[in-house]
């Protein structure tokens, strides 16, 4: 008999996702999100079944009544406060009292899109592995919290649906988080040989996405044979390794038609297809819809935010 498959939700718009919580806000830009939550009913116990996410999930939170928090294979006992850092596409679930006060960030890839240097890099509290909990005494927590809070502030006075102050407030904060996991928090080691195999792929993916396209490439970067390296990213992430570089380029390309006003033949030239016909099949394919239906679609977001 063959084993059932269990199906795993897959949201890849925020809002998707909001309508599955016990929430009533959603976003009008569908990039970035944040909400502030306290004075909760401390009776109400949330679970959420395994799912995943088109985007990064990070929050501070505040065990006002001292319970047991699990988020996927991670448990804590009567934390006083704790920050979630959560990298897009990774399969999780989550169980905690509603007895929480909290501050709540959800943003896509794109909406840093401005930042040069690499995300995973730069903040590598968001791993691509795994998700990452630290737990905080209560100093820290109300040390974090006006920045938190100033995120949130600046995100409810936006007019214009681009929340680009906001967004930069949080870079900013995301480096504040930096030096105080770096300084008070242990970190988490990824010890899997499969896992590190992963990451140092996604690595160089993230620096070769342009000029190296097959998996053969990237196996001869890491000294290994493509066979190994398909099998090892399989076995790991339950995806093909290719997928990773087809990710890689359609998030270019998406930014690049949202926030430039380059034509699409020019977009393609940078993003190293031959021609115009082979972007647009690969963006179709990718996206379900042509690069310049794309675009239409984001300015017509813009015209109704």
């Amino acid at each position: 008999m063959k084993p059932s498959k269990t199906y795993i939700p897959h949201y890849e718009e925020i809002n998707d996702f909001l309508e599955a919580l016990p929430v009533t806000g959603r976003t009008t830009n569908p990039l970035f999100y944040c909400m502030r939550l306290k004075n909760l009913d401390p009776q109400q116990e949330i679970y959420q079944p395994p799912f995943k996410r088109s985007f990064y999930f990070f929050g501070l939170f505040l065990n006002s009544n001292k319970n047991r928090i699990r988020y996927d294979d991670k448990t804590v006992d009567n934390p006083e406060a704790y920050l979630i850092c959560h990298s897009p596409e990774l399969i999780s679930s989550f169980s905690k009292s509603n007895a929480l006060e909290c501050y709540i960030f959800y943003f896509k890839p794109e909406c840093f899109s401005f930042f040069k240097p690499g995300f995973h890099e730069e903040f590598p509290f968001f791993s691509r592995l795994h998700l990452n909990l630290f737990t905080l005494n209560g100093e820290m927590y109300h040390r974090l919290a006006p920045q938190f809070d100033e995120v949130c502030a600046t995100y409810a006075r936006d007019t214009n649906g681009e929340h680009m102050e906001a967004r930069l407030k949080l870079l900013a904060l995301l480096y504040r988080v930096k030096e105080v996991v770096n300084t008070k928090c242990d970190p988490i080691p990824v010890t899997s040989p499969g896992r590190i195999l992963l990451d140092k792929y996604l690595r160089l993916v993230d620096s070769h996405y342009i000029n190296k396209r097959t998996v053969k490439e990237y196996a001869e970067l890491l000294s290994v044979t493509p066979n190994y390296l398909s099998q090892s990213i399989k076995a790991v992430s339950h995806r093909n390794a290719l997928s990773f570089i087809s990710d890689r380029l359609l998030r270019e390309a998406k930014s690049l038609l949202r926030y430039t006003h380059l034509d699409v033949s020019e977009i393609r030239y940078r993003l190293g297809f031959s021609d115009s016909a082979n972007f647009c099949k690969f963006f179709k394919k990718a996206a379900g819809m042509t690069p310049s239906q794309y675009r239409d679609t984001q300015k017509a977001v813009k015209l109704t935010d």
